[in-house]
């Protein structure tokens, strides 16, 4: 199970990290704020509607590989993927903005206060600027909790329907 959740959540990973990253381009190509949107939206859809589906792919792979699996087998399958792909866009969200894009992070920072200084007191706008500090921090352990509940919820709801239930596989006839 391991190793096929290992792999599921490599490859799942690597879609919300691709999908991160297209995201930071589009922003940065001069787009009107309307196309940014759209572009976004679109990019959105696109990771979570792929991750669902490979999610799906995997698990019933997962179930076609191995006859003795049973629905909860399955979802803990699932639920292993979610964790380990969670793993991998929040250690890339971690590197991203504190490696990567450092300089995009705090350009977007800089921006965000320009905006709101006419409505944050010095004492607010002190504790924003120390927290600045720990967003790579707080992305990581904020994606990774939210990732593998969203993937949790997912492999329970496709866990349901994988492997498809017989509805008469306990019928007997009766013998005469």
């Amino acid at each position: 199970m391991w190793n096929n959740a290992g792999t599921a959540g490599l490859i799942m990973g690597l879609i919300s990290t691709a999908s991160m990253f297209i995201g930071q381009f589009l922003s940065t190509k001069g787009l009107s704020p309307v196309m940014t949107g759209i572009s976004g939206f679109a990019v959105w859809v696109a990771e979570t509607g792929g991750c669902i589906y490979m999610m799906y792919f995997f698990m019933k792979k997962f179930s076609s590989e191995n006859p003795s699996a049973d629905n909860a087998a399955t979802f803990r399958m699932g639920m292993v993927t979610a964790l380990l792909s969670a793993l991998v866009y929040s250690g890339a969200t971690f590197a991203n903005m504190g490696y990567i894009s450092a300089d995009y992070y705090t350009e977007q920072y800089q921006l965000m206060f320009q905006q709101m200084n006419s409505i944050l007191d010095s004492n607010s706008r002190a504790m924003l600027e120390t927290m600045i500090d720990k967003m790579p921090q707080i992305a990581f352990f904020s994606n990774l909790i939210y990732c593998y509940l969203f993937g949790t919820i997912v492999s329970a709801a496709l866990s349901r329907g994988i492997p498809a239930k017989d509805p008469f596989a306990d019928y007997k006839p009766d013998e005469q």
